[in-house]
């Protein structure tokens, strides 16, 4: 469902060559669900291989992370594990939704609607299997870490932060904020210019980042209330939050009252949930405890013989693409040189 806190954060305008040098931590599902959403054919379609496996998550993966080693960012992906138990009604809520949409995908597909199917479609968006293994491989080819959370990857990404690990996590969900992240970068893998649905017009989607303490601060409220005020509104492990209760009411109720416990007018709601188990989730999640990250040499011949010759791209495209990352990093070695 995605949290809403946007109406009582501050976010502040970024540009990824802000992010030079240092470590984030990337929501790997939030981000392979992004590409296989946006990368599609104009009927909506994922892309696929010769054999008809989808390929949309590769090539968001392969060009992506292009960009990203070419500017010095060096990002880590952290993969969801078994999620909570409290998370079911939210999954389910998900699969009717896609459920829906595919009904509405396929008439519009029937009327010849292409702009409304491509729509539709995006949001029948789903892990299908072997996704997530095919990913890891490449990532693996490129050199880059990644992480298999136990539970909800923004858990351990947020961990990262806190330990020093990362520089921040990167999401499209404000979930990362009531794990702990200490600072939380959105449109980090979807930035760049986007065409608005419906309309012939198109937008340049530009990263943001939230600093945790500093929003703190200024809200003057602790984490944990932070964390009240997401269950207030409604948070995967209870999708529909109270009654009639924003970002901003939220925050005025804990302004006035402090906890959950202490707001008179929610206690018969309040007692329907494990409002309990949602703090020790967000507080007390379970995480990788990371002791060293290695970045590893980009393997361009291993990238090009299983995107070329196993998945179907297009050869002259995936070289050129790995040519300019290879020059890049050459170039950039050569001026460091320069100081020695």
């Amino acid at each position: 469902m995605g949290l809403d806190l946007k109406p009582i954060l501050q976010r502040e305008k970024t540009k990824l060559e802000s992010f030079t040098s240092k470590v984030i931590a990337i929501d790997a599902y939030n981000a392979i669900y992004q590409f296989l959403a946006i990368i599609r054919g104009p009927d909506g379609q994922h892309l696929t291989d010769s054999n008809g496996r989808v390929t949309s998550h590769l090539s968001g993966l392969f060009y992506r992370n292009i960009n990203f080693l070419s500017l010095g960012i060096k990002p880590i992906y952290v993969f969801d594990g078994k999620p909570p138990s409290l998370k079911s009604a939210e999954i389910e809520r998900r699969r009717q939704i896609k459920k829906e949409a595919t009904i509405k995908y396929e008439r519009a597909i029937t009327e010849g609607n292409l702009e409304e199917a491509r729509k539709f479609a995006q949001q029948t968006t789903a892990m299908r299997d072997g996704m997530v293994d095919e990913s890891k491989h490449l990532l693996d080819l490129f050199g880059i870490p990644h992480i298999q959370a136990p539970g909800e990857g923004e858990a351990t990404a947020a961990h990262l932060t806190i330990s020093g690990k990362a520089h921040a996590t990167a999401s499209q969900d404000f979930d990362s904020i009531l794990f702990g992240a200490k600072k939380l970068v959105r449109n980090f893998t979807n930035s760049g210019r986007r065409k608005l649905p419906n309309r012939n017009t198109y937008i340049d989607i530009e990263p943001e980042i939230i600093d945790l303490q500093k929003n703190l601060d200024e809200l003057k409220i602790t984490r944990e209330q932070i964390v009240d005020i997401g269950i207030l509104i409604g948070t995967d492990f209870n999708p529909d939050g109270f009654e009639r209760i924003g970002p901003k009411t939220a925050l005025k109720m804990i302004e006035e009252h402090g906890k959950l416990e202490d707001i008179p007018q929610i206690q018969d709601q309040l007692n329907k949930i494990d409002y309990k188990q949602i703090r020790k989730i967000f507080l007390k999640s379970e995480v990788v405890q990371v002791k060293d990250i290695v970045f590893k040499d980009v393997d361009s011949g291993s990238i090009i013989n299983y995107l070329v010759k196993e998945r179907s791209f297009s050869q002259e495209r995936v070289e050129t693409a790995l040519n300019r990352l290879k020059k890049t990093i050459e170039k950039k070695s050569q001026t460091l040189e320069q100081w020695f």
